[in-house]
C-alpha cells in the first residue's frame, strides 16, 4: 500500500467504537484503498481496500453531526465525521474512485466448459464480423464510385443545358454571363457543406472519461466528465450539460497535481480567470492525451509523474494541493465537533 499513490487527504475525525470517542485525524484515499491516521500518535486506526466496501452514505451522528459512514462486507461500519472542506466534497471524490473500482473489476470466472465454449462463439462471430466488415467496406467504395460518377454526369448535362440556353438566348439578355457562373458557384457551395462540421456529423471525440468537478473552491464539487476533443475541452455535469468549453488555443495551462488530479486555466486580462479542477479515477487515460494535445501548456507538479511512481508526497501536501477550504463552509465542518474529541459517550446516534 506504500507504493499506491495518494490521491486525496481529507482532515476529519473517526469515531473509535471500543472507546466510544472522536479521534482527530486525516482520512486519506488512494486508488485502491482508504485508510485513516490519528494525529496524535500518527497511528493508523483503520485502512481497507475499496473493492471491499459494500455501501457508502452519508449520515448524522446524534443528528447534529454530518459524518459519513462506510460500511465493509463484514458489516463493519466506519463513521468519518468534520470532513474539511466539506462532507460533500470528501463523499464525491471517494464514491466516484469506489464506483469506478467496481466497474472496472472483472466478473466470476464461468465453468471451463461454458468458457470454452463461449470463448468458440465469440470467436466464430469475431471472424464473421471481419467478413462482413470487409464486405461491406468493398460495397461501400462501389457505392462512392458509382456517386462519383452520377456527380459527374449530373455536372456535365447541368453544363451542357447553360451552353444550350446561353446559345439559344438572345445577344441582349442581361443573364447570359451568369449563368456560366452558377456551375462553380455550385461547386463551391457544396465544398464548403461538405467541410462543415454538420456534413462531417459529431465532432470527434478522442477520450472521454467521468470525473468531479470543481470550480474556484473544493467546497462545491459535482460529478460529471471530461471530454477531450481534437478542437478543444469541454466539462459536463452528471446530466451531459455543458458547463464549459475550452478551445484548443483558449487553454492557458494545465497543471497535473496527480496522476487522478488536474486542473484546467484560461486567463483573462481585467476579468477573473476560469479555471476547472477535476479527479478521476480514469484520469491516466486522459493526461497522456493531453500531453500530446497541450505538451508546452502542460506542468506536472511533484510527483505526479506516472500512477506506479514509487515517490509519492506527504499526506499533507497532497491534501492541499489545490483544494482550498471555503472560509464560508467551514462553519458546517462542526469545528466544535473537533474540539470535544477527546470526550466519551459522544459516538453516532
Amino acid at each position: 500500500m506504500s507504493r499506491e499513490v495518494c490521491v486525496h487527504t481529507w482532515p476529519c475525525s473517526y469515531y473509535l467504537e471500543l472507546d466510544k470517542r472522536w479521534v482527530p485525524g486525516k482520512l486519506s484515499l488512494t486508488s485502491c484503498s482508504l485508510k485513516f491516521v490519528a494525529d496524535e500518535a500518527q497511528e493508523m486506526l483503520v485502512s481497507f481496500p475499496l473493492s471491499g466496501i459494500t455501501a457508502i452514505k452519508k449520515e448524522a451522528s446524534h443528528f447534529v453531526f454530518s459524518s459519513i459512514t462506510v460500511l465493509e462486507k463484514d458489516n463493519r461500519k466506519h463513521w468519518f465525521s468534520s470532513l474539511q472542506p466539506s462532507r460533500n466534497a470528501a463523499f464525491s471524490v471517494i464514491e466516484h474512485f469506489w464506483r469506478e473500482l467496481l466497474l472496472s473489476q472483472p466478473e466470476a470466472p464461468l465453468p471451463a466448459t461454458k468458457g470454452k465454449e463461449l470463448t468458440g462463439l465469440m470467436a466464430c462471430s469475431q471472424k464473421r464480423l471481419e467478413d462482413t466488415a470487409r464486405v461491406l467496406h468493398h460495397q461501400g467504395e462501389q457505392l462512392d464510385s458509382i456517386t462519383r460518377g452520377l456527380d459527374k454526369m449530373e455536372s456535365d448535362l447541368d453544363v451542357a443545358d447553360r451552353l444550350l440556353t446561353e446559345l439559344e438566348s438572345p445577344s441582349w439578355w442581361p443573364f447570359s454571363s451568369k449563368l456560366w457562373k452558377m456551375p462553380s458557384e455550385t461547386k463551391l457551395k457544396g465544398d464548403a457543406s461538405m467541410a462543415s462540421p454538420k456534413a462531417l456529423g459529431k465532432e470527434g471525440v478522442v477520450v472521454r472519461i467521468p470525473a468531479v468537478v470543481s470550480q474556484r473552491t473544493a467546497s462545491h464539487v459535482k460529478p460529471g466528465s471530461l471530454t477531450v476533443l481534437v478542437s478543444g475541452l469541454e466539462i459536463h455535469d452528471s446530466s451531459s450539460a455543458l458547463m464549459h468549453r475550452f478551445e484548443r488555443e483558449d487553454v492557458d495551462d494545465i497543471k497535473v497535481h496527480t496522476p487522478y488530479e488536474i486542473s484546467i486555466r484560461q486567463r483573462f486580462i481585467g476579468k477573473p480567470d476560469i479555471a476547472y479542477h477535476l479527479i478521476s479515477a480514469r484520469m491516466p487515460e486522459a493526461i497522456p492525451v493531453l500531453e500530446v494535445q497541450f505538451s508546452k501548456k502542460m506542468e506536472v507538479l511533484g510527483d505526479a509523474l506516472t500512477p506506479s511512481s514509487t515517490k509519492t508526497s506527504s499526506p499533507a501536501e497532497k491534501g492541499c494541493s489545490m483544494w482550498h477550504t471555503d472560509p464560508e463552509e467551514t462553519q458546517g465542518s462542526c469545528p466544535g465537533h473537533r474540539g470535544r474529541a477527546g470526550e466519551a459517550g459522544r459516538g453516532p446516534g
